[in-house]
């Protein structure tokens, strides 16, 4: 996978692309990653990319100008490129669109800043995306949380196929808890269950842990979860609890 930012602040992705998972899914040849300075585009000597907005207003908007020539010149380049601005009038951003976005070929991330960006240079998205309802100094920092949990599922990035299997979101539920050494710490002691070495009850543990922990903290995402009749029947039987404050 080619990835691709379009940004006023390209060195925000320096720290980030180069770091952890990201480096070494490049290493290893799972994407490349190219982030390119709008300014490049622009055509004064202060290398302007924003401007007053019509009818006024506080702040400034960025300029469609650059943007579509920028566009123009890398969709040039290769296959078209799957286009994406994050804004906050954009889909909401989960696992599932992390997902379709990691069967892309190509993707381009162009990133706001200032107050905003000309409406007309939307005509240029195949996606919008929104992280939540909150606001952001600039699309860098939102387009580098979607590239992480994209590239996150690129064939052989977590080395361990399990590791995207059992993450939150994967099936529409959070994960269980885990734990590691010590047994017991400060009088807490790891569940029994994972310490007997019979891997049918862990994992059933673990589904359950799951399924319950989804109910309590995020009960939105079970309409949308990968469940069976029999868990929902166990959700159920949950309910009593929770309204108990068990």
């Amino acid at each position: 996978m080619l990835i691709e930012t379009l940004s006023t602040f390209p060195h925000m992705y320096d720290s980030v692309v180069n770091e952890s998972i990201l480096k070494r899914a490049q290493a290893a040849g799972a994407f490349e990653f190219r982030a390119h300075d709008l300014r490049d585009w622009t055509h004064d000597r202060h290398r302007t990319t924003d401007d007053d907005p019509y009818g006024g207003g506080q702040g400034l908007l960025m300029k469609c100008g650059p943007i579509f020539e920028a566009y123009d010149d890398i969709a040039a380049e290769g296959p078209k490129p799957f286009t994406i601005f994050l804004t906050p009038t954009g889909i909401p951003f989960d696992q599932g669109v992390a997902a379709q976005l990691a069967m892309q070929e190509r993707l381009l991330f162009i990133c706001g800043h200032y107050e905003g960006i000309d409406e007309r240079a939307y005509t240029l998205s195949d996606m919008n995306i929104s992280l939540g309802d909150y606001v952001l100094t600039s699309g860098e920092l939102a387009s580098m949380v979607v590239i992480d949990a994209v590239v996150r599922l690129l064939d052989g990035v977590l080395g361990d196929e399990a590791s995207a299997v059992d993450e939150s979101f994967y099936d529409g539920l959070l994960e269980y808890p885990q734990y590691t050494r010590p047994a017991e710490f400060r009088g807490m002691k790891v569940p029994d269950v994972l310490l007997s070495g019979d891997h049918g009850k862990v994992d059933a543990w673990r589904r359950r842990q799951s399924l319950e922990r989804t109910a309590r903290l995020r009960p939105d995402l079970l309409e949308r979860a990968n469940i069976t009749e029999d868990e929902r029947a166990f959700l159920l039987s949950l309910q009593s609890d929770f309204s108990e404050g068990v």
